[in-house]
């Protein structure tokens, strides 16, 4: 669409008193979307069919909240108990939710675009610098990785030795622990899993879109689910109300308690991860300057409320964190709900749990696919012109099955707790520090670039942006520590070997080859010599 024509129906629009039916509406939507898009650089490709609904769903089922917590209760329990898991909880999501997250919003709201926070690196960072901002900053999105976050361990259990261990938590509480799955059998399962994720993200946007409200569905249903079963199954069985929420055990190693506690920070901040994804759904979102940060703060605060609320019950139903540690199933809360609920109970729960962390394996299949075509379309990786062309479906098909194929192979790490586990956290500082990034250069040599969408920050932008790169910068160091004191070659945290292995190979590529031809986003749209697109 040319730009001038664009700008005329704008301005019809505006001028006309009513429109009287609801497709002129969409119509005018749609062009606006289109020329918001063109005026950052890029064609539109997609079919705009995520609504404000979907996209707020699709933000809040990747953190898939349940299943989240089931996987990292762990940090909690060790790193001070009660207070561990339900502080340890709260604390982190207060700077996300009202720090990190609005920032982010911020930059959605302005910069409507698959490429998200690469784009807005690139486009807030000084002119000579924008094409490195852009590469560092990419570099650190690990999205095909955070695929295989949903099926795995938050804490590392090396009596296990396998991933998924969801199901094989409920093979062991079904079989009373006599069914042990094989590593193999356990890797067909997942490559099964992915295979079928590659098919669903493959489809129509309009279904995409749709699965998402039966995902938001199941998220919340199972999570509001587990809140009471706990509750009301537990009867008189509760630690009281002091204990609940003041009761502190340090079972880490570290000799100091703060230090421990804040360990625990690790599982909210797994957890709040991937709300980024609104922005990467943007070119199929209707009004995406509203949506995607209307979607990012709820699918944030959603998270950490609900969050909160079940780790409170989990607090009251606990009565022992010591036997919670030394329980045989692969995750502590398996044993939670085992004590509160019984087998039967438990199995029913747990089962729900399992279907939230496929949904959330899904949704980020999607978010990493049209993050593998945003760097595709600015010709970033090898290969491009496979993995940025549409499907016959108007969505990038051999995105999605790059994506899937790499999570296959990087699966194979599940042979190793130790390397998968460190993998994953490295993962979630990758994003924090892409996170980072942007918000970094918003408050320094952006601060008059940012052109404020339909939701901005105003004067509050730079003392906001301040805390959260100031946080991101403490729990990023918080994340490189092993979850103990105690620790020898099976236990360590080997993040800082990758983050550092990731950030020197994109500094001498970067060197040696990618400042000669990577230049950032590349416009996709031509300008003729009237300004029009």
């Amino acid at each position: 669409m040319a730009a001038n024509d664009t700008m005329s129906s704008e301005k019809a629009a505006r001028d006309s008193p009513v429109i009287s039916e609801k497709v002129d509406a969409d119509v005018y939507v749609l062009d606006v979307d289109t020329a918001k898009l063109a005026a950052l650089g890029y064609k539109s490709e997609f079919k705009r069919e995520f609504s404000l609904l979907e996209t707020c769903a699709f933000s809040f089922s990747i953190m898939g909240i349940v299943a989240s917590i089931s996987s990292t209760l762990s940090f909690g329990l060790v790193n001070g108990g009660h207070v561990g898991f339900v502080w340890g909880w709260f604390i982190p999501c207060f700077f996300v939710c009202f720090f990190v997250a609005p920032s982010m919003a911020e930059m959605a709201s302005s910069m409507p675009t698959s490429a998200g926070l690469y784009y807005f690196s690139a486009k807030l960072a000084p002119e000579k610098h924008a094409p490195l901002a852009s590469w560092i900053t990419g570099a650190n999105l690990p999205h095909v990785a955070v695929v295989l976050i949903p099926y795995q361990d938050g804490y590392d259990q090396p009596r296990t030795g396998l991933s998924l261990t969801m199901i094989t938590t409920a093979i062991a509480v079904s079989t009373d622990g006599k069914t042990v799955l094989s590593l193999g059998a356990t890797y067909g399962i997942l490559v099964a899993i992915l295979v079928s994720h590659g098919i669903v993200c493959s489809t129509t946007t309009k279904i995409l879109a749709r699965l998402n409200l039966f995902y938001v569905v199941v998220n919340v249903g199972t999570t509001i689910a587990a809140i009471i079963a706990l509750l009301v199954a537990s009867g008189d069985n509760k630690v009281s109300t002091k204990d609940a929420f003041t009761l502190f055990e340090n079972h880490s190693g570290w000799a100091a308690n703060g230090w421990a506690f804040m360990l625990a920070f690790t599982a909210p901040m797994w957890t709040l991860t991937g709300y980024d994804s609104a922005a990467h759904i943007s070119e199929e979102t209707s009004n995406a300057g509203r949506a995607a940060p209307i979607a990012i703060l709820v699918g944030v605060g959603a998270t950490a409320s609900f969050g909160w609320l079940l780790l409170i019950a989990t607090s009251f139903v606990v009565l022992s964190v010591d036997d919670l540690l030394t329980t045989t199933l692969p995750l502590p809360m398996g044993q939670v709900f085992l004590n509160v609920l019984g087998k039967s109970g438990m199995l029913a729960i747990w089962s729900f749990i399992i279907v939230v962390q496929y949904v959330t394996g899904a949704a980020q299949g999607v978010d990493a696919s049209r993050v593998v075509f945003a760097f595709a379309r600015d010709n970033a990786l090898p290969g491009s012109r496979w993995w940025k062309k549409m499907n016959r479906y108007a969505v990038p098909g051999y995105a999605v099955w790059f994506v899937m194929f790499w999570s296959a192979i990087i699966g194979l790490l599940g042979f190793s707790v130790t390397a998968l586990t460190s993998l994953a956290g490295a993962s979630v500082i990758g994003l924090y520090t892409s996170y980072a990034a942007p918000i970094f250069l918003r408050i320094t040599s952006g601060r008059d670039k940012l052109e404020p969408g339909s939701f901005t920050l105003g004067r509050w932008a730079v003392p906001i942006g301040a805390v959260a790169v100031a946080w991101v910068s403490f729990v990023v160091v918080l994340l490189l520590f092993p979850p103990s004191k105690a620790v020898d070659a099976e236990s360590m945290n080997y993040a800082v070997v990758i983050v550092m292995s990731v950030f020197i190979f994109a500094s001498v590529s970067w060197v040696v080859s990618a400042r000669h031809w990577f230049h950032g986003p590349v416009r996709t749209v031509e300008e003729s010599s009237d300004g029009s697109m």
